[in-house]
């Protein structure tokens, strides 16, 4: 459709879309339409003579059903009142058009049908947001993809991919629909299984260290597939039913299954949407009349063949796919913000510095442990958490045990990337840390210092953080008060360059409102375990706050 060139001006994509990465992609263009004289491949009627011209953009699975729809259409052009009009279809992944539309980019289309009707309000341009003139023209249910040993308990997608030993592999959820609707399923199911924030939290946090952080995250599903497939695999795939049903078709050897939770699931829409900035009454007319052809009888046949859904969720024929299935609830435009922009925050790179207390009550046992072993044993369990993309460094701190003599910290190991053997040096000398006898807890020195280190060492990609362990409260006579320490801490904080400390306190004698107000001085939180078995939750929460 012909369009005016009005200069664009400079918008920001909504706050989620700021943090959507640009994907590659290729583009395959196809034009199907009505022309005076077109040859038997585009149909055509002889009233035709000025056709339409309709620029569209679809994500690649749905490209092929809306040219057939297309061409189909084309063949009808002005008879019976069918519009004229030629198609130009061009395959590109939702996220990306989102981006482009919200940039104001001359790659803007006509009409767009995405997977999933999430990424329309990210489409917004500062001026509008594109409107969905046909809710649905074709759907496809999320289902898990993995071989059937790692489905013994599907009672819920929090269970499911929480169950001990299974690997979930999610595509990327800042740019493909079935990673974003994996975690909003996680949340919406919520509603049925009434689970707790820390229970969710245990899941998305080492999920969201271990996949965000990757160079490459996973965009392509059937390789996903066929890692899935693989003998003794733990892999479950999170993936629409439609490209588990193609994989299948092509691969009719591979051991794998696909399963829906008992809670239900999130369903992809393909709605069509109208992007255009001017004539959209024309756009609008166009969306109607090819949602017609899509959605109509003679059409349903082909639909089914390409794996899809009809927009009353029916499912497939000859027994393909997962079979009839509920659906959860649909998430809202704010709630997709919210789970994006976690996901974003908790999968940032860490650059960080633990700091262990090892004063003489860290001799004094919790249990039948010491409070040093279960600081150790929270300290190593966490450092798994850590993706490899990450940095960290270790001190101690008791009074005196510097190495001049005075001071109240040592450095042990220097933050670094966690290699191999960054983790083994870390560890080692965790194994080696014992109790200063009679020694006490310089908080306060400790606290000052660890920011000045890590402010020195700053790294402006990653969440900037202290992580200090402390069975108790500052009790070294030489340092100075709270008071003086909250407010140099708060004179070295540079908002364009934050550090938080995350307060750890381990056992009964952490003193919690020292450890707060220490902590919010930088901006972090403060944590306390009473008992050995909150150590693991008090990291993730830990991570969570970042």
């Amino acid at each position: 459709m012909t369009r005016s060139n009005n200069n664009r001006r400079s918008v920001y994509i909504t706050a989620v879309g700021l943090l959507v990465l640009s994907l590659g992609a290729v583009f395959v263009v196809r034009s199907f339409g009505s022309e005076s004289g077109a040859d038997g491949f585009l149909g055509g009627s002889k009233s035709c003579n000025d056709p339409t011209q309709i620029q569209l953009s679809t994500t690649p699975e749905m490209q092929s059903s809306l040219e057939a729809a297309a061409k189909s259409l084309a063949s009808k052009g002005g008879q019976d009142g069918t519009p004229c009009l030629q198609f130009t279809i061009t395959a590109a992944p939702s996220a990306k058009v989102a981006q482009d539309v919200a940039k104001g980019s001359d790659n803007r289309p006509d009409l767009w049908v995405p997977d999933s009707s999430l990424w329309v309000a990210q489409a917004d341009d500062g001026d509008s947001i594109p409107k969905i003139v046909v809710p649905s023209i074709a759907t496809s249910p999320l289902v898990l993809v993995g071989r059937n040993s790692n489905f013994a308990d599907t009672s819920s997608w929090l269970r499911s991919l929480g169950t001990a030993g299974v690997e979930p592999a999610l595509l990327d959820p800042l740019n493909t629909s079935t990673g974003a609707l994996t975690l909003l399923a996680i949340q919406s199911e919520r509603q049925k299984t009434s689970a707790s924030d820390t229970a969710v939290s245990g899941l998305i946090v080492p999920l969201a260290q271990r996949l965000g952080s990757m160079a490459k995250p996973y965009t392509d599903v059937n390789s996903l597939f066929g890692r899935a497939a693989a003998d003794g695999s733990q892999v479950v795939v999170p993936a629409s039913e439609q490209s588990f049903v193609k994989y299948q078709e092509g691969h009719p050897d591979a051991q794998l299954k696909a399963v829906v939770p008992a809670t239900g699931t999130l369903y992809l829409d393909y709605p069509i949407a109208v992007t255009a900035k001017s004539d959209t009454d024309q756009a609008t007319s166009a969306a109607n009349a090819l949602a017609g052809e899509m959605l109509s009888d003679a059409y349903g046949q082909a639909r089914d063949d390409a794996g899809f859904r009809d927009g009353s969720m029916s499912a497939l024929s000859g027994g393909r796919g997962v079979g009839d299935a509920s659906q959860l609830s649909k998430p809202t435009a704010e709630a997709v913000d919210k789970t994006l922009l976690n996901w974003t925050r908790l999968s940032l790179s860490t650059h960080s510095l633990a700091v262990i207390d090892i004063s003489g009550s860290m001799g004094d046992k919790v249990g039948g442990k010491t409070r040093m072993q279960l600081t150790i044993e929270a300290a190593t369990g966490g450092l798994a958490l850590f993706p490899n993309s990450a940095s960290l460094g270790l001190w101690t701190f008791s009074t005196r045990i510097g190495t001049d003599g005075s001071s109240d910290y040592k450095e042990l190991v220097p933050i670094a990337p966690l290699s191999d053997r960054q983790r083994q040096k870390i560890v080692a000398q965790l194994k080696i840390q014992k109790p200063v006898p009679n020694g006490g807890t310089g908080l306060y020195d400790t606290a000052i210092a660890a920011v000045r280190a890590v402010r020195n060492q700053y790294v402006s990609t990653a969440v900037n953080s202290i992580l200090l362990f402390t069975d108790g409260k500052n009790d070294d006579p030489g340092s100075p008060t709270l008071q003086e320490t909250v407010k140099t801490l708060e004179g070295m904080k540079d908002p364009s360059k934050p550090i938080r400390i995350i307060a750890l306190g381990m056992g009964p004698d952490a003193n919690p409102d020292e450890l707060r107000t220490l902590a919010a001085a930088t901006g972090g939180q403060s944590y306390v375990a009473r008992n050995p078995s909150d150590l693991r939750q008090v990291f993730i929460d830990a991570l969570q706050s970042r």
